[in-house]
């Protein structure tokens, strides 16, 4: 098994970096689904055009990492139908992820689609890499998080403004449910029991997705 690469969980010092590790905890941890967002596109299967970034360029690492906090399922998902992904850091618990390293315009072109804005305005990380958390707008992926550090680089992900509690769940699609559990599989850090274990368990999809059911679209 590939190592769980160590999070140093202080706040950078450069606030203008070239490059961050872009850390994806949905269906992003999936290469073939990050890259519709940085190449173009609709990946089979989803509702929804995405115009990829200005640097189409796949990342020059992808490791795996464990975050605090807690993975959960909420709101409608247009393009996957279902609940969508959302990181809460203040939860209790961890988070499977991979970070990607990007450099800081291709996070911030891939942030835009998220909020669906158009990418190509750039994203002023300072707030989020002073505070650890910078909030753009009330929307779902529209909270920037600055998790710590890898390799000195910041770590940064998005996510909504609200914590689990404080929102109903939703179960997310069979597809999204796939992609994610493939993509974190894919790491080669974590085997399929730790991953249907953990994607079952998350609130959203425990109740709906069973470890039985999980496991069933894993191998699919």
């Amino acid at each position: 098994m590939k190592p769980v690469q160590e999070v140093d969980p202080t706040l950078p010092d450069d606030l203008d970096p070239e490059h961050v590790w872009y850390t994806s905890y949905g269906s992003n941890v999936h290469l073939d689904r990050l890259r519709i967002y940085l190449r173009g596109g609709r990946l089979p299967g989803t509702a929804r055009d995405h115009p990829g970034c200005r640097d189409p360029r796949m990342p020059a690492r992808s490791v795996p990492v464990e975050l605090r906090g807690a993975l959960y399922f909420a709101t409608e998902s247009p393009v996957w139908g279902g609940g969508r992904a959302f990181y809460d850091p203040d939860a209790q618990g961890r988070v499977l992820a991979r970070a990607h390293l990007l450099t800081a315009g291709q996070f911030s072109d891939i942030a835009a689609q998220e909020m669906y804005r158009e990418p190509g305005a750039g994203i002023d990380l300072a707030e989020v890499l002073t505070r650890g958390r910078a909030v753009l707008g009330d929307g779902r992926y529209e909270t920037l998080v600055c998790p710590g550090r890898l390799a000195g680089l910041p770590l940064l992900t998005f996510t909504a403004p609200w914590g689990w509690r404080e929102v109903s769940w939703n179960p997310p699609s069979a597809a999204y449910v796939r992609y994610l559990a493939a993509g974190l599989l894919s790491t080669g850090a974590w085997d399929a029991e730790t991953v249907v274990s953990y994607v079952a368990a998350c609130p959203g999809v425990a109740g709906h997705w069973s470890r039985e059911a999980v496991a069933a679209l894993l191998r699919d």
